[in-house]
């Protein structure tokens, strides 16, 4: 299976698309299929159905039968990254085999801001993130850090930033321009499980200086930050990221069973 974009036809499911996608990407989001398995699904469904509503105004009953489609065709061997979109007027799925994963990451920290026009939705600005990270990129580093107009940390390209103080689990204020991150929320509800203090700070780049520092996303889970470049910031040892990873590892459950048709269909 390759990356072949696959458009929704409510009268005949999911096709392969005729042509390139019409107009601009409103809304998209991604998750890690390992072998039929996947960590926060339904976290991934509600961020997307809140960002086609309020995109688009895409009601719930257009796109639950949409969904249900997409987890059909989901493989459920191998490694795997799918993405839906929503342009004008489409839905759309892409089933894309999965980028090499990482355990640890190198962040260049730019001189620029924030280039996204759309900071609380996945979709409007991957373009312009894709070319901050091909900038990381020509600089030795995989991510590339977003920070406000008064430089504040809010995120990474592709990830969010967690960090330690102590024994405190921060992250950047929640009313800060952030994605909502479900791997984020993921990690930060299992702090709060565990009775490790959360905490939500509004610091420089620079103040996270010879701290534990990790890049969250979906599709690695927990990177613990090696290297800050072109910034005058230390990269602290990390230490709790070896059990935390191994935590997050486990938190991936089944895809919904196909129904049997669907399996006879796959199996050709």
């Amino acid at each position: 299976m390759t990356d072949v974009p696959l458009v929704w036809r409510p009268e005949a499911g999911l096709e392969p698309a005729a042509g390139p996608a019409g107009g601009p990407l409103l809304a998209a989001d991604s998750w890690l299929v390992r072998d039929g398995r996947v960590r926060g699904l339904e976290r991934h469904r509600q961020r997307f159905f809140a960002a086609c509503a309020e995109a688009a105004e895409v009601p719930p009953d257009r796109l639950w039968p949409f969904w249900r489609a997409v987890l059909d065709a989901l493989p459920r061997e191998g490694l795997w990254f799918p993405r839906v979109e929503l342009t004008e007027g489409a839905l759309r799925l892409r089933v894309r085999p999965a980028p090499p994963l990482a355990a640890d990451v190198r962040v260049w920290v730019p001189a620029i801001g924030d280039p996204r026009t759309v900071p609380r939705r996945k979709g409007p600005d991957l373009a312009a993130l894709a070319e901050l990270r091909s900038g990381a990129a020509r600089r030795s580093a995989q991510e590339a850090l977003l920070t406000s107009r008064g430089g504040l940390l809010l995120e990474a390209a592709n990830a969010s930033v967690l960090w330690w103080e102590g024994g405190r689990l921060c992250a950047p204020a929640p009313n800060l321009s952030l994605l909502p991150g479900v791997t984020r929320a993921i990690i930060l509800d299992r702090a709060r499980e565990l009775g490790v203090p959360v905490t939500y700070r509004r610091r420089p780049p620079t103040q996270l200086n010879g701290r534990e520092a990790w890049l969250v996303n979906a599709l690695h889970g927990i990177r613990p930050v090696t290297r800050w470049v072109e910034a005058p910031i230390l990269a602290g040892p990390a230490h709790r990221a070896p059990a935390w990873q191994a935590w997050l590892d486990g938190e991936a459950e089944p895809l919904p069973d196909r129904p049997a048709a669907q399996d006879e269909v796959l199996a050709g």
